[in-house]
C-alpha cells in the first residue's frame, strides 16, 4: 500500500517542476532551469504480465541545453527489487523516448535509504560492467535545513522537500514553524498545496501533529480537507473541554453546598481532570457521601 510520505515525495516534482533545478543546485549537479515541464504518462508496462510504474516521470525542457526526462521514485526503505526495475526503468525510457537524456531521482526520509539507494547498480561482469546506474539521490544527508522564515519564503516548494525529507531530525520543530511562518501572508493558491503536500509528507511521524497544529493556529486561508479536518478536530475537542469543564464546576458546588471539605490537593484534581466518565460518577457519589475520601474511593466504574 502506497504511503502519503512516498506520494508527496515524488508529487511535489508534479506540482512545482521547476523544484529540480533547485534540487539539482543543492545536490552540486549543473542543470539549467526549466523552461516547461510536461508530466508523461508513468506506465512502463510492456506486452508481459509485468506491469512496472516509476513514480512521477516528467519531460523537462531547457533554454541551452535542450529536454530531458525526469523519473522520480520516492523510496522508504530499501527494496532489492529496485536494483533490476530502475535499470529497466532507464533502459525502456531510453528505447520509448529514442535520444532524450533520462535522470533518475530518488527521494528518501532516512540516513540508510538514501545511502542504499545511491549505491551504484552495475549489470554485466565485474571485469566489464555492461551497464552502470548512478541514481540522484535526495534525502537528509544532503537536502538544507531551512529555519530562517526568508530562506524559506524564497523558495516554498524546496522548502517544503526539505522539511519532507528531514521528518525525522531532532529539529524538525523548528523546522516546521519556519515553513508554517513563510506561509502566512502567502496567497491562498499558493500556502494550500504546500500545507498539503507538507502533511502529506510527514505522514503518521510525531511532526504530523505538529504541522496540524501549526496550521491550525491560523486557517483563513486554508479551504482544503485538511484544514476543514483540523477545524473540526478543534471544535469536538473545544465541546469535550467545555464538557468537562461544566461537570468539575457542578462537582465542585454539590461538595461546597453539602460542606464537604477539600483539600487543595484534591480540588486541583478536580478542576484538571478532563475524563467526563470520572467527573460523572464522582459527581452522582458527592450527591450522598459525607467525606471527600468517598467521593474519591476507587470501584469498578472507575479506570
Amino acid at each position: 500500500m502506497v504511503s502519503s510520505p512516498h506520494e508527496a515525495m515524488h508529487r511535489i516534482f508534479q506540482e512545482y517542476p521547476g523544484l529540480f533545478s533547485r534540487v539539482s543546485e543543492v545536490l552540486g549537479i549543473d542543470i539549467p532551469p526549466p523552461t516547461s515541464a510536461t508530466v508523461l504518462p508513468n506506465d512502463l508496462t510492456e506486452n508481459s504480465p509485468v506491469e512496472r510504474r516509476v513514480d512521477t516521470l516528467l519531460r523537462v525542457e531547457t533554454q541551452d541545453d535542450g529536454p530531458f526526462l525526469l523519473a522520480v521514485e520516492a523510496q522508504g526503505k530499501k527494496d532489492p527489487r529496485k536494483t533490476t526495475s530502475w535499470p529497466y526503468y532507464v533502459s525502456y525510457l531510453h528505447n520509448r523516448y529514442g535520444a532524450l537524456p533520462v535522470l533518475l531521482l530518488v527521494v528518501c526520509q532516512d540516513h540508510t535509504t538514501a545511502q542504499w539507494a545511491a549505491t551504484p547498480i552495475t549489470i554485466g561482469l565485474p571485469q566489464w560492467p555492461t551497464l552502470t546506474l548512478t541514481p540522484l539521490v535526495a534525502g537528509p544527508h544532503n537536502m538544507p535545513v531551512i529555519k530562517n522564515v526568508a530562506e524559506a519564503r524564497k523558495d516554498l516548494a524546496l522548502a517544503t522537500l526539505a522539511a519532507i525529507t528531514h521528518a525525522d531530525n531532532p529539529d524538525v520543530d523548528a523546522i516546521l514553524k519556519t515553513l508554517s511562518a513563510a506561509l502566512r501572508d502567502v496567497p491562498e493558491t499558493i500556502a494550500e498545496p504546500i500545507a498539503e503536500l507538507t502533511a502529506q509528507g510527514l505522514g503518521n511521524r510525531p511532526a504530523a501533529q505538529q504541522w496540524r497544529n501549526l496550521v491550525a493556529v491560523d486557517t483563513s486561508f486554508y479551504k482544503s480537507f485538511m484544514s476543514e479536518e483540523i477545524r473540526d478536530e478543534g471544535r469536538a475537542q473545544g465541546r469535550a473541554q467545555g464538557q468537562a469543564q461544566g461537570q468539575a464546576d457542578s462537582l465542585l458546588l454539590v461538595l461546597d453546598v453539602r460542606g464537604i471539605a477539600l483539600t487543595e490537593e484534591a480540588r486541583e484534581m478536580i478542576t484538571a481532570c478532563t475524563d467526563t466518565h470520572l467527573l460523572h460518577h464522582w459527581l452522582e457519589r458527592a450527591a450522598t457521601a459525607t467525606t471527600a475520601e468517598e467521593v474519591f474511593a476507587k470501584g469498578p466504574e472507575d479506570h
